[in-house]
């Protein structure tokens, strides 16, 4: 029993048991979930499984070139975590970084989460740029689908935004996502003005013969990027009226896959989607449902607070399942109602990297 941590006993009430779905078994041999103080219901991790990325975006890292070389926690310890956490009430998995595929072993742990029971849905977000050569084996291993992260389709302007980066690999990602049907495969674009806001019917245009989602995603003022977001910020009311002055009203349709913050839209003919993310402009707390284990080995209950739980230092001294399901629990207790409506404090104890991108 974890000392100082509620007892699981004490958190009966927070069990809502049901029959005929998909729910992870407790202790006690009925099926259950977890709610926070909010009655949200908890279900989604995302995984930072390293701090490393093989670009170095602007937004993202400060300085030029510099970047930090820390890993997450241990193929064995990821492992041990998440189905602790399949225990009581995880579900939907998501891998990120930093960049994701720097590490060797993502495969394998793609593959063991996939062996968990609890565990219904495995995803990746990547830039893409080392997605061609992994792909087959991704899916094979049984990852679901990806998010690749792409904020321009001019080669010049990808080496300026990465600072290193090569944009024929990243769209060749893409490429590979597509033929391995790693569906839905979704486009996330940061849209920044001044910087790539004038390609925004372009990323439209991408989802008019191809089944992709494009999703246009506010820039926020986390780590490098805290103290100036503000000035490149494009609102997604502003970006959806573009799309509108050239395609007419668009229509609503529910998100393709994951269950996430984006709403959805769609164009008459088109094979894929557009989507927008708007934690500045909008407000989805509401309906949270996630946690996120960081580079670092914490549990952070949400994005733009810096309260975290230290499950490496649980996992050093010989912590067993039921200790870091008690971990869990608490994570899910002091997960807060959200930031304040239409203000998202700087984050800035942390890079988005390390929180998990």
């Amino acid at each position: 029993m974890f000392k100082g941590g509620p007892g699981l006993h004490t958190w009966r009430a927070r069990f809502f048991c049901g029959r005929g779905r998909k729910e992870p078994v407790c202790r006690w041999g009925v099926r259950t979930t977890v709610r926070d103080g909010f009655q949200r219901q908890i279900t989604y991790l995302r995984v930072s499984l390293t701090e490393r990325c093989n670009l170095n975006c602007f937004y993202c890292r400060p300085g030029e070139g510099k970047a930090s070389e820390r890993d997450g926690l241990s193929l064995d310890g990821l492992v041990r975590v998440i189905r602790a956490g399949a225990r009581v009430g995880i579900r939907k998995i998501r891998l990120t970084g930093g960049e994701p595929l720097v590490r060797p072993d993502v495969t394998d742990l793609v593959a063991a989460l996939a062996g968990i029971p609890q565990i219904d849905d495995i995803a990746l977000t990547t830039n893409g740029c080392l997605l061609s050569a992994r792909a087959a084996a991704l899916k094979a291993a049984g990852l679901k689908r990806v998010n690749i992260s792409l904020d321009t389709l001019h080669p010049d302007r990808f080496r300026s935004i990465t600072r290193n980066g090569e944009w024929s690999r990243a769209w060749a990602g893409v490429e590979a996502a597509l033929v391995q049907g790693l569906h839905p495969v979704k486009l996330n674009m940061v849209v920044m003005r001044g910087i790539n806001d004038d390609e925004v019917l372009d990323f439209v245009r991408l989802a008019a013969d191809r089944p992709l989602h494009v999703r246009f995603i506010e820039i926020m003022p986390i780590g490098a990027s805290s103290s100036w977001a503000s000035d490149l910020l494009v609102p997604a009311d502003q970006i959806r009226q573009v799309i509108a002055d050239r395609y007419g009203p668009l229509r609503p349709v529910k998100p393709a896959g994951g269950g996430g913050p984006a709403r959805c839209w769609t164009i008459p003919g088109f094979k894929g989607s557009v989507g927008f993310i708007a934690p500045l402009s909008g407000y989805f707390c509401p309906s949270c449902n996630r946690l996120r284990l960081t580079a670092a080995g914490t549990l952070r209950p949400c994005l733009c607070q810096g309260d975290e739980i230290d499950l490496a230092g649980a996992l050093a001294r010989g912590a067993g399942e039921e200790e870091l399901m008690q971990l869990v629990i608490q994570a899910v207790a002091r997960k807060p109602q959200g930031h304040p409506k239409h203000e998202v404090l700087p984050v800035r104890d942390r890079l988005m990297s390390q929180i998990g991108g």
